[in-house]
């Protein structure tokens, strides 16, 4: 049979899910049983298909920039690993120094830039990153994502208004998971279908199944190539499920235990690995060398981590401030 997209792309997709589940998981068992991950933590468990099909569809130099639930996202634009289990650690080695924590993750090189804990801000920051690329007259594309909380921030409006009006080349990508944090789209807004909000603006806006990279990778490709041509910014609300909490700490009350099931049945991994297989792209034998090879590479990273060390005191002030004068700076 015949499939849509090259083997490469497939085994691609794969091992970068399976790659980001098996961060995801070993994290939070280092957090509940060991206690070795203190602070905040914020899984990306079932969105895995999202960062999949947004890569293929985008260069590496295109700009990522994101929300607190950041793992998975840094580790696809190629934050390592290492890096990024450090940082949960607290640790000097880690990819903000340890001093950012699971909700910071950044990697200027890799032009992932973060992580932002304040709901929304992410939004105006990425639309001035996508004037930027426009200032300096390259043909960078920004990814701005957000979750369906952050849809109700008004610095969405005021973002869409500009970026509309001078053809900034962004995506906006809500990540809608159905609760922000353990608040139901339906009860916090009239709109429930947020791509609707890129209407008020003429913005070209879609609905997208988010369990599934390749239906990700032809939204986004779409998207890019228009912003790409000059023709300005998209609003993709991609629909997908965290199988977690909103955090390591929430007890899930909000929704129900069959709700999860059924989200679980149309699992991301799971789907593609069946159209590995079922398509003889691989072997069972195979697809478990991936999967080998992804517990490897973590394992590697909590080592890495629990013997990397702690930052030094005169860190704390240090990547603050960038003038050095700033006159309210008190010694």
């Amino acid at each position: 049979m015949a499939t849509k997209f090259s083997k490469e792309t497939y085994l691609y997709w794969y091992e970068l899910m399976e790659l980001i589940r098996t961060f995801e998981l070993t994290a939070e068992e280092k957090y509940k049983m060991e206690g070795k991950i203190r602070g905040f933590f914020h899984a990306y468990v079932g969105q895995e298909a999202i960062a999949a099909g947004c890569m293929t569809a985008t260069k590496p130099e295109d700009i990522f920039i994101t929300a607190y639930r950041d793992h998975g996202l840094a580790i696809s634009k190629g934050v390592s690993v290492d890096s990024c289990m450090a940082e949960l650690y607290g640790k000097a080695t880690g990819c903000a120094k340890g001093k950012g924590g699971s909700m910071h993750f950044f990697g200027k090189e890799q032009h992932f830039f973060g992580g932002h804990g304040i709901v929304g801000a992410q939004i105006g920051t990425g639309t001035g990153l996508a004037f930027a690329e426009q200032y300096k007259g390259t043909d960078n594309v920004v990814l701005c994502f957000f979750g369906d909380g952050a849809a109700r921030q008004g610095i969405l409006h005021e973002s869409f208004n500009l970026a509309m009006l001078w053809k900034l080349p962004v995506i906006y990508i809500c990540e809608n998971n159905n609760y922000a944090m353990g608040t139901s789209v339906e009860r916090t807004s009239n709109i429930h279908d947020i791509y609707k909000l890129g209407s008020a603006y003429d913005m070209p806006s879609e609905m997208v199944d988010g369990m599934n990279p390749e239906i990700v990778h032809d939204a986004v490709a779409k998207a890019v190539k228009r912003a790409r041509e000059k023709g300005g910014p998209t609003l993709l609300e991609i629909k997908t499920y965290r199988y977690k909490g909103h955090s390591i700490s929430d007890p899930q009350k909000y929704r129900t235990k069959e709700e999860v099931d059924e989200y679980k049945a149309k699992d991301p991994i799971n789907q593609l690995k069946k159209y590995i297989l079922d398509n003889k792209i691989l072997t069972e034998a195979q697809v478990k060398e991936i999967d080998t090879r992804c517990e490897e590479v973590v394992a590697a990273s909590v080592k890495f981590a629990e013997e990397s060390p702690i930052p030094n005191d005169d860190e704390v002030l240090k990547d603050v401030y960038v003038d050095q004068n700033y006159p309210f700076i008190v010694d």
